[in-house]
């Protein structure tokens, strides 16, 4: 490795979760305007201005979002920092193990000494100014991007059956089952992705969406 700390450049710059979560996010953001959009009383121009509000809400939230992707980048690779400057700055090998045991959590429990070491060692052979300055690299703003797109688009599988269906009643039928759709899906890939029986985890995020989306309606969101 000859970067501290480095990620692999052939890795996606979204892992699963965080591209599920980012999913779910602007789902949930959706579902607050069309769960409480009232049939009985909606027209075309409510339809039209429930789907301006969620658009909008999902543009300004995917961008905040994208915001704080790249500032918990640089929060993250200054904690990097600081804690390579610990380790070079310990008083003794055993200071510094203490601080990478810190540092990586439960996973020390397994390694001894020598691993430590090793470890160590390899911090004291990286460049002392590396890391010293984290700043925004392209991959924080490939990341940022790929978050605002995933919580923008996520808006429209839902919103789209209100533009194509004239009656809201149905439309918001239509709606809700492509969001159940979307909920399963989401639970599937991630059941999938942990190992976990899918079909499961997916009925799982269904019934959880649901009522986390029922408590953020009822609480006014």
């Amino acid at each position: 490795m000859t970067e501290p700390l480095a990620e692999s450049r052939s890795a996606a710059v979204l892992d699963p979760i965080e591209r599920i979560s980012e999913v779910l996010f602007g789902l949930f953001m959706v579902l607050t305007f069309t769960g409480t959009l009232s049939v009985a009383d909606s027209g075309r121009d409510e339809v039209r201005d429930m789907l301006v509000a969620a658009i909008g809400c999902n543009i300004a939230w995917g961008f905040v979002d994208g915001v704080m992707y790249v500032l918990r980048n640089l929060v993250t690779r200054a904690r990097t920092a600081t804690m390579m400057r610990a380790v070079r700055e310990a008083a003794d090998p055993a200071r510094a193990h203490a601080i990478i045991s810190q540092e990586i959590g439960n996973v020390s429990r397994v390694l001894g000494a020598p691993e430590f070491e090793r470890m160590r060692r390899w911090i004291l052979d990286q460049p002392a100014s590396a890391n010293s300055t984290p700043r925004v690299t392209l991959r924080d703003l490939q990341g940022a991007v790929a978050v605002f797109a995933l919580v923008f688009l996520s808006t429209f599988p839902v919103v789209l059956p209100f533009v194509f269906i004239a009656d809201a009643d149905v439309a918001k039928r239509a709606s809700a089952a492509v969001a159940i759709g979307m909920l399963f899906a989401c639970g599937f890939a991630w059941g999938r992705y942990a190992g976990l029986k899918a079909w499961r985890t997916g009925l799982v995020m269904v019934l959880l969406g649901l009522g986390v989306e029922a408590i953020v309606i009822a609480l006014g969101g």
